[in-house]
């Protein structure tokens, strides 16, 4: 294989399978609520890219409900919590060390997954995460999604790309582990675009990747633009010469979380060969051997 995936990381560092267990704490975006913008990115939908996460208040009985989904595919395995829908740092300090605790408190538990923005990560929030770190594994989600400044503008990110690396960075020196989300097929860009903002997100020293296929969700203000024919998306062929161009950027010591990303089928309105998630898989390996 061209790439080190997470399952195989995931066996040297904890010694057996981990399945990740989407929970959904009940964050908000400032993308959303006004403090930069609203209606959130333009790929965004009203979940918050938590499609698949749990729902509740009390965390534990989300990791519960959770894991009864998945325990066929895990025996005998560990799980990582991983806090998925809208801006999971986006709160006071206190607030979210409940959260995170709570989160870590069962045994199978061996880690959290972060996912937020890298303008929402002060000093006391990475300062959190680190004393959090001492105990059980931490890992920062961040999305940058590209880093051309038409892009960068079209999809309503909100920041810079110095916010990014400013982030990768402090959160490094906290010994932190980064994941950088990146989407391919963006309007506008080419394969190499995707491969300079895989070949930047690398050199700023992530850990990890996650590459995702730009679909378009119902409800979002990305379905208006593809509805008026504004862009296409993507077909299977062309997503697997984009990604492998892209992976041939990173290292093998950084670790490949996903090699494509998919949206809640009965929300998904292009590219419909992206909802047949088994024969997606199968076909990206198979061309990248």
């Amino acid at each position: 294989m061209m790439y080190t995936s997470f399952s195989d990381s995931c066996r040297r560092r904890f010694g057996c399978k981990v399945y990740k267990l989407s929970i959904d704490a009940g964050f908000s975006c400032p993308n959303r609520d006004g403090k930069l913008g609203y209606g959130g990115c333009i790929f965004c939908a009203g979940d918050g890219s938590g499609a698949f996460a749990a729902r509740g208040s009390d965390i534990r009985a989300q990791l519960e409900q959770a894991k009864h989904r998945v325990e066929a595919k895990n025996r005998g395995g560990k799980y990582i919590a991983y806090f998925q829908a809208f801006t999971n740092t986006y709160a006071p300090a206190q607030q979210l060390r409940r959260l995170y605790e709570a989160a870590l408190e069962p045994e199978d538990v061996v880690g959290i997954a972060i996912g937020t923005r890298p303008d929402c990560l002060g000093p006391e929030v990475i300062e959190l995460l680190k004393d959090i770190h001492r105990h059980k594994h931490v890992s920062v989600e961040l999305g940058l999604q590209t880093v051309h400044p038409a892009s960068v503008r079209y999809i309503r990110r909100g920041y810079e790309n110095e916010v990014y690396f400013n982030a990768v960075r402090r959160l490094k020196e906290a010994g932190l582990e980064v994941v950088t989300h990146i989407i391919l097929g963006l309007p506008g860009e080419t394969m190499e675009d995707a491969a300079e903002t895989t070949r930047q997100a690398i050199a700023a020293g992530t850990d990890g990747v996650k590459f995702h296929l730009l679909h378009v969700l119902r409800g979002t203000d990305l379905e208006k633009d593809y509805a008026a024919g504004k862009f296409r998306c993507l077909e299977l062929e062309e997503y697997a010469r984009w990604l492998k161009a892209c992976l041939a950027e990173v290292p093998k010591d950084v670790v490949v979380h996903r090699i494509t990303g998919d949206g809640a089928k009965k929300d998904l309105i292009a590219p419909l060969w992206s909802a047949d998630k088994k024969r997606v898989l199968n076909y990206l390996n198979t061309y990248l051997k």
